[in-house]
């Protein structure tokens, strides 16, 4: 079995996930490929000091250019601000290492579409992270939108909703800032989660007419004064989309201000003869429609059933750790040739088909009416 030696550049909170799901790779089944971590880039000399608890590590650096020419990395996460995305995805594609790019691939629609159109050219496989449709509930809700069971379709509904930003002394970030985080603030945060499974049904939207919120504009600087909080706090999109021949109206959600949501993921898909929901508000619950002579919603109590199978027991529950670990594994082994026909990664083609979406909406927002995604 081969192994997928893989770098990290960023050794924060997403890094350092990254790395733990890989200390857990004996957990996978049959993904027919295996997995190390060989090297690390950080600024930060405590952040890569992390990572000096894997016995795999090789490479340990704060210049991304080191990591890059080392020949003990076959592929690379990057998990660093957007406004880095475009000029280090390009240097990893330039150094001849395969790609696993965080969300939401580039600062805006033109860096996306740099970035895709380089690693076509190079012939480099690269895929995006989202790792939410990873989830049993998730597939499940795929798998029933993909059999065509609706009858005539009627609306989908796609959202990622946090209470992450309520509280107004909560100092600025990164995310907060559109110089960092980009003009589509939210929507390049949480928009990938949200438009992946929609993308990969083929449900592309053809006009969006959007309705974003700026809240709060200014956020303590964690120095004792203030800085300017200049992204979209909320997002919400109408869309136009065609299912199974119908065009029906899709709304995509994507919010920091949403009380009692601390990390809820939703997918709901609704027809005249079915339908079929599911939310991480609970997270073991599927619900089925099914319109008889009698309307009902069936419910169904989900258990460990993920794309890979694992080690761990079927009555067991899923959690984060759990599906950007299948998020991994499902890269490493369509990298290497054995996915077969389980889900997959989003590709730079569904990275830029998001981004066209959020520019669509930014001008939506600019003109106050719906935009065809021809227009962006």
């Amino acid at each position: 079995m081969s192994t997928l030696r893989l770098g990290i550049i960023g050794g924060g909170l997403m890094g350092r996930e990254m790395a733990s799901a890989v200390s857990r790779w004996c957990a996978l089944e049959d993904v027919g490929v295996g997995c190390e971590i060989t090297a690390v880039c950080d600024l930060a000399p405590t952040a890569r000091d992390w990572f000096r608890r894997l016995p795999s590590l090789r490479v340990s650096t704060a210049d991304h250019r080191e990591l890059l020419a080392s020949t003990e990395v076959d592929a690379v996460y990057v998990a660093v601000p957007h406004q880095l995305h475009e000029k280090i995805y390009l240097d990893v594609l330039e150094a001849g290492k395969d790609l696993l790019a965080e969300k939401p691939f580039g600062i805006d629609l033109a860096a996306a579409r740099n970035i895709a159109t380089r690693a076509k050219e190079l012939g480099r496989f690269v895929r995006c992270s989202s790792e939410f449709p990873f989830l049993p509930g998730a597939q499940r809700v795929f798998q029933f939108a993909r059999e065509g069971k609706l009858g005539r379709p009627l609306e989908v509904r796609s959202a990622f909703l946090h209470s992450s930003d309520l509280d107004p002394s909560k100092p600025v970030n990164w995310k907060r800032q559109n110089a960092t985080c980009g003009k589509i603030g939210v929507m390049g945060d949480l928009g990938m989660h949200v438009m992946h499974l929609p993308l990969r049904l083929g449900w592309k939207p053809k006009r969006v007419y959007a309705q974003l919120q700026k809240v709060y504009t200014q956020r303590p600087d964690g120095k004792g004064g203030t800085a300017p909080a200049d992204t979209w706090d909320n997002a919400m999109l109408h869309t136009d989309v065609s299912v199974l021949g119908d065009q029906i109206p899709m709304r995509l959600e994507m919010k920091r201000l949403s009380p009692g949501d601390t990390n809820s993921w939703i997918f709901e898909v609704f027809g005249t003869d079915g339908g079929a929901r599911y939310s991480t508000k609970d997270p073991k619950a599927l619900w089925l429609f099914r319109r008889g002579k009698e309307q009902s919603w069936e419910r169904i109590d989900l258990g460990f059933s993920m794309p890979f199978k694992t080690v761990t027991g079927g009555i067991f529950e899923p959690g984060f750790p759990d599906i950007l670990q299948q998020m991994l594994a499902s890269f490493a082994a369509e990298r290497a040739g054995t996915l077969g026909t389980r889900f997959g990664c989003v590709t730079p083609d569904e990275a830029v088909g998001a981004h066209e979406v959020f520019a669509a909406a930014l001008q939506s927002d600019r003109e106050g009416r719906a935009v065809s995604l021809a227009e962006t």
